[in-house]
């Protein structure tokens, strides 16, 4: 099958590539970089409006923003920060670890722009100010309810700032004390000189903090913040001057915050789901297989071996998604030994010896391994180009597992087959329960495509129904909140409470997934009135998930997922039609990968599933997996077309759905028995992916035999 030098070198290299995967996933805990839905954290677009900064300060003032903002996070102490300008306006920021979250917003959003200015004592123009009319150069301000009218022009700003540390007045409260640059000292002597008996107010981003009256000359450059200050609080705004402050405001346009006890539980459901699938996958095919399904299982773990030793060497992040994806290449993978044994299975009924049957079997496996595969690295490519955060995660995890399981199957089970046929093993026994039917598949395509269509249809008028309601916040903006609470809240008695305080219109259900979980959906920001609602009525609040968007944000979301949705059809269309030579074949698959898509948006909307960025990429996943299976078959006809010249082309395509039907049903059979251990173990966060992924599997199983290759006979319907 393959000559022993040409062995030895496969070999070679197969321990070779075995090896350096170890080294480069061992330790896994330092190798292996986790994502913040995993590991908990914070996730921030912050996006900058320079509308009131000169013009010629606009384009650096997102570079000056980003080195602010890294100084503040560098003395909040948050470890390992990821801070990136991200598309020319806007900042991305990760915070790993256990966050306040809280206090982390403000320290970031915080302008932080100081002043120092004169109060006027003239009451008349106080009293007009307070009419309305503000005298020009003035500008009225308050301080607990008190109205002062301050110059516009400050006397001294935080430019002139050199120090500033928290600490405590001659009372024993928390204030914080500034010391001025040489050039501030100046100035705040030259004004204290002047202004003796008037008052000079302090102002942190347009809001007075202080303002007292100008005792003597103050020559030593130090001055105070006074006010109601905690001690945090007081440490956060010393932080925030020493920091600097931002050349023009930050607006928050997406959070993504995760709790350490969320992101511990989903690696622990993760990693269940993913024992569950690969136990389901092994134990089938070992017994279905054989000796074979042994290999396999070989195949299948070193899938797993490559792919985090890929996430590994392009230091790619994990992500929840991410872990999905590795489950569902486990099932994909299988796929590929799946057409070489039961290509292996043909030879050996047409009497082939063993070494013959298993050659021929790769060989003629291995060009329908590539095709069908190649369109699903199309919907992975172009999902991690259009994808963010955790969805990039995942385009990642099935691109590399995609590419493994090719690899896999193709060379290292060739030649773990040939080391065994070295053995002069003698036969290769496989069980066979689901045989070559014979049924005339394309008589059904009528009664099949009306089934489909009333389906779509019902689909359609439900998801207008519907309306905004049928998105997720990924896509309409809003926010998501997920607690525990202790005691274990009556989910009734958590409506009244928030209902009291104005909260009526927010959406409450329970979390299944933590004992005591609730969710609360809302428009807008509502997490300091939610928490101070529920403070007093529980012992504990604890955070789980914050995840909040903005409107601009969500429609930007919408149009990248329908560009990735868009251009991976194209990308399949463009590439079945090169490989097939015909575009009636690849109009015909991008037809049937419609379909899929449209049933399982129907069914998204028959069990009450929103569209969310997840479900998206469970769409796009569908579209890749469904243009697979119909290739399988696409693959068969343009193989018998020759063989069966003097037939017609409904012959010809009932062959083909006839040959390749066992193949379709066990690789759909194990792909589902991984999407189910994921809908059952995923949890919450996955619920919605998987169940999207089980009726897109099914359907694309359904359509590639009722609905794309009688396409195709419709197409040529001059030889049928």
């Amino acid at each position: 099958m393959i000559r022993q030098a040409d062995l030895k070198i496969r070999v070679l290299v197969i321990l070779g590539l075995i090896a350096l995967s170890i080294f480069y996933i061992l330790p896994l805990k330092e190798k292996l970089k986790l994502g913040l839905d995993l590991k908990g954290g914070m996730y921030l677009l912050l996006k900058a409006d320079t509308s009131n900064l000169p013009k010629d300060k606009r384009a650096t003032a997102i570079e000056v923003a980003r080195e602010v903002i890294r100084n503040r996070i560098d003395e909040f102490g948050v470890k390992e920060p990821t801070i990136q300008i991200h598309g020319g306006d806007s900042l991305l920021i990760q915070l790993p670890g256990k966050v306040d979250r809280n206090r982390a917003l403000k320290l970031i959003e915080q302008t932080a722009f100081l002043e120092f200015k004169l109060v006027e004592e003239d009451e008349q123009k106080l009293r007009d100010a307070l009419g309305g009319n503000v005298p020009e150069g003035y500008e009225l301000a308050y301080l607990d309810d008190v109205p002062f009218l301050l110059n516009k022009d400050a006397a001294i700003t935080g430019a002139d700032l050199a120090d500033a540390k928290s600490g405590f007045d001659s009372n024993m409260l928390p204030n914080v004390n500034l010391r001025l640059n040489s050039q501030g000292t100046k100035k705040f002597a030259d004004v204290t000189k002047k202004n003796v008996g008037k008052r000079l107010a302090i102002v942190l981003d347009g809001k007075i903090k202080t303002a007292p009256s100008i005792r003597e000359p103050i020559p030593s450059g130090e001055a105070q913040i006074t006010g109601r200050f905690s001690v945090e609080e007081a440490k956060d705004i010393a932080l925030v001057l020493r920091a600097g402050s931002l050349p023009c405001p930050l607006n928050l346009e997406e959070e993504r915050t995760v709790g350490p006890l969320l992101g511990s539980d989903s690696i622990r459901r993760g990693v269940s789901s993913i024992i569950l699938g690969a136990a389901l996958v092994a134990l089938f095919m070992l017994i279905y297989y054989l000796l074979g399904g042994f290999i396999a299982v070989v195949s299948l773990v070193l899938d797993l071996l490559f792919v985090l030793a890929g996430l590994s060497l392009l230091k790619a992040t994990l992500t929840l998604p991410g872990i999905a994806g590795m489950i569902l290449t486990l099932g994909m993978a299988v796929d590929a030994n799946v057409l070489i044994f039961e290509r292996i299975r043909e030879e050996f009924r047409q009497g082939k010896p063993i070494s013959l049957a298993v050659k021929n079997g790769f060989d003629k496996a291995k060009r329908t391994i590539f095709d069908a595969n190649i369109t699903t690295l199309i919907a992975a490519l172009f999902l991690f180009i259009y994808g963010t955060g955790p969805i990039r995660g995942f385009a990642t995890t099935l691109f590399l597992g995609i590419i493994a399981s090719i690899f896999t199957a193709v060379f290292i089970g060739r030649t773990v087959f040939s080391l065994i046929l070295n053995t002069n093993l003698k036969k290769l026994p496989m069980m066979e329960i689901i045989k070559p039917p014979r049924i005339d598949f394309i008589r059904l395509r009528n009664v099949c495509l009306v089934i489909s269509l009333v389906i779509i249809a019902a689909g359609i008028i439900k998801f207008s129904l519907l309306k905004q309601t049928a998105y997720g916040i990924d896509f309409k903006g809003g926010q998501l909140l997920e607690y525990k609470l202790t005691p274990h809240p009556d989910i009734k008695e958590v409506r009244t409470i928030l209902d009291s305080e104005g909260l009526g219109d927010v959406i409450l259900q329970e979390f299944q997934d933590i004992e005591g979980g609730i969710i609360i959906k809302s428009k807008e920001d509502v997490t300091d009135r939610v928490e101070n609602a529920l403070k007093d009525k529980f012992n504990n609040i604890q955070q789980l998930n914050i995840t909040t968007i903005g409107p601009s944000v969500g429609k930007i979301l919408k149009q990248k997922a329908l560009m990735a949705m868009l251009f991976s059809i194209i990308g399949i269309l463009i590439y079945v039609a090169f490989r097939f030579r015909h575009f009636d074949f690849a109009f015909a698959g991008i037809i049937a990968l419609f379909h899929d898509v449209l049933i399982s948006l129907a069914f998204l909307s028959f069990f009450g599933y929103e569209l969310s960025l997840l479900t998206v990429t469970a769409l796009l996943t569908i579209a890749g997996y469904s243009i697979n299976d119909t290739i399988v078959v696409y693959d068969r006809i343009r193989e018998l077309t020759p063989r069966m010249h003097k037939f017609s082309l409904k012959q010809v395509i009932n062959s083909a759905i006839n040959q390749t039907f066992s193949r379709t049903i066990i690789t759909s059979f194990t792909t589902i028995m991984v999407v189910v251990s994921i809908y059952l173990l995923g949890g919450e966060a996955l619920r919605a992916f998987s169940f999207t992924l089980l009726v897109g599997f099914i359907a694309g199983t359904y359509s590639s035999i009722y609905i794309a290759s009688p396409l195709v006979l419709f197409f040529h319907r001059g030889r049928a």
